[in-house]
């Protein structure tokens, strides 16, 4: 950021007796408890908590002063730096919705986020102003620019590891990079501090997160302060363990919810600290890891294939305790490399936005067993239920394979303007998952297959119906059928099969077209990269593309 806060005196009494059911109470009470301890690290600079509150409470009263206010959603395209969390809870403070956005995220996509969700103003990064600025105009929001530095290259965030956005990030005066926008950090430097947290409701929604579930255009998932709060509160005793002497690495993206909450939040709640880094490298995380002597990491497979690329290299090792693995499942093997290498042990497991996120995980002071996701999270009931009872939920005995269901404190309030889909996923008090598994006799879960179609790219969730509705935009493309190719370092990379309209002959040149088209309209973690074309698609008896058979198609 280019004008950072002033050192912040502490933290009146009002924010230390936050509102316990604003999720900005997590800082607040954390600054109030703590003001002194470094609270964040980047690049080279520390934040106090105290600074990083008083920087929220900041940005709060900027926004306040442009007219925003209990209620109002706000959403937030901001890579990893200091004007995430300070925006995020400033929004927050001010008794905002927060409505974050992935920050790889292509134009048509910001688009659909801002009208969906009605934002009433988008915090946007000036590196990321020539994707958002025209589409937000054109949603009617407001646009207000953060300056940010430059993001280094990356080799396993599960996106490319291209270092190429365009952002002077020099702290000036705004120049060119911002076009004149107005500038909410310069705003939020001169603010008067917000005296406090505007009181909110536990029910009140506190986030909405975009996931496109299995079909369709991404939904907002609506999660509330209560399942926010309690998700931290509780994931913070087990299966995270955190105390005021951790050191977590930053490596996941603040704006999805395995770093936002369960990295973020449950740092952040146990007075810890929080070494962020702007984009994954194996390389770079190593030497954070060992410089700042960082006691846990959380991430997806691929960012635990780098560090042990990284780790071949470097005889230099961080003084791990524990290591978190959710997105994607980790081979036992690589598990146990990791643990071999890191001399941390490694805790698999599993949960989904729509639970806010934690549901299932393999948890100190427990037996540790490779291939599940280990036990429920306090407060959360995970079953198995009859896949094929839409309309009821049916469970089944212990062994048998069926849809994983969950119920408990961290089920969202519904799809943001959605009543159809809520109610098609929130049945008999249970969310169904569309995830298939079996739930062993002492309570261990096993996930067997991941929701129908979704291809998990490096730890990331692509929708298929998605970019297929993109590629059909093509002149070119008559059908398309979306698929997960097997990749050795990813899990899987996006295949596309196409049928091509008449008149237009298939050949590499086209399918190079087609995936640099694709890649400017879709998020660079979703565009295909692997594309095969066909004459005709097998189907079943109802016309129905039968995806199953298509992985051959790349073989």
């Amino acid at each position: 950021m280019s004008s950072a806060p002033s050192p912040a005196a502490p933290v009146a009494p009002a924010a230390a007796s936050a509102v316990a059911s604003s999720v900005a109470s997590v800082l607040a009470e954390s600054a109030a408890r703590r003001p002194a301890h470094p609270a964040l690290v980047f690049e080279g600079r520390s934040y106090s908590y105290a600074e990083l509150w008083d920087g929220a409470l900041r940005y709060a009263a900027a926004l306040r002063a442009r007219g925003l206010g209990a209620g109002d959603k706000v959403a937030l395209l901001l890579p990893n730096t200091p004007a995430f969390p300070m925006a995020y809870y400033g929004v927050l403070a001010l008794g905002c919705t927060a409505v974050p956005v992935h920050e790889q995220s292509r134009g048509p996509e910001i688009a659909h986020v801002l009208r969906d969700s009605g934002a009433a103003a988008l915090i946007c990064a000036a590196s990321l102003l020539p994707e958002a600025a025209p589409v937000a105009r054109a949603a009617g929001a407001a646009l207000l620019c953060v300056r940010d530095t430059d993001a280094d290259g990356g080799d396993g965030d599960g996106g490319d590891d291209d270092s190429g956005d365009d952002d002077s990030g020099d702290g000036g005066d705004g120049g060119d990079a911002d076009g004149g926008l107005p500038r909410l950090d310069q705003e939020a430097a001169h603010a008067r501090p917000l005296d406090g947290l505007v009181p909110r409701a536990p029910g009140d929604i506190a986030v909405v997160l975009y996931t496109s579930g299995t079909t369709g255009a991404p939904k907002g998932v609506m999660l509330t302060h209560r399942n926010v709060l309690m998700n931290i509160t509780t994931t913070a005793r087990t299966p995270f363990a955190f105390d005021g002497d951790d050191v977590l690495l930053g490596t996941l993206p603040l704006s999805h919810t395995f770093g936002q909450i369960c990295g973020m939040g449950v740092c952040f709640h146990a007075g810890a600290t929080l070494v962020l880094m702007p984009r994954f490298c194996g390389t770079r995380a190593l030497e954070l890891m060992t410089g700042h002597g960082c006691t846990v990491v959380m991430g997806v497979p691929t960012m635990y294939l780098a560090l042990l690329d990284a780790a071949a290299r470097d005889p230099r090792r961080p003084p791990l305790k524990r290591a978190y693995s959710g997105g994607s499942s980790l081979p036992p093997a690589v598990l146990r490399r990791v643990e071999e290498v890191l001399g941390a042990p490694v805790y698999e497991g599993y949960g989904l936005t729509e639970t806010s996120p934690s549901v299932s995980y393999n948890q100190p002071g427990a037996e540790r067993r490779p291939g599940t996701v280990g036990l429920p999270v306090p407060g959360v009931e995970v079953a198995v239920a009859d896949p094929d009872g839409a309309r009821h939920i049916r469970l089944l005995p212990a062994g048998e394979r069926g849809e994983i269901v969950v119920r408990g404190h961290g089920l969202m309030a519904g799809y943001l303007g959605r009543p159809e889909a809520t109610a098609e996923v929130l049945v008999d008090g249970w969310l169904r998952t569309g995830d298939i598994g079996v739930r062993e006799a002492d309570g261990y879960l096993r996930v067997l297959d991941r929701k129908k179609d979704v291809v998990i790219r490096g730890g990331y969730n692509v929708y298929p119906r998605e970019v297929e509705e993109v590629l059909l935009g093509h002149p070119a493309v008559a059908q398309a059928a979306v698929v997960g190719v097997p990749h050795e370092r990813l899990g899987e990379e996006v295949g596309a099969v196409l049928r091509t309209v008449p008149g237009v002959r298939p050949d590499p040149r086209l399918a190079q077209e087609i995936t640099l088209w694709s890649g400017e309209r879709l998020a660079r973690y979703k565009h295909p990269r692997r594309i095969v074309f066909t004459d005709a698609f097998p189907v079943g008896p109802t016309g129905k593309i039968l995806k199953a058979e298509l992985a051959g198609f790349f073989r």
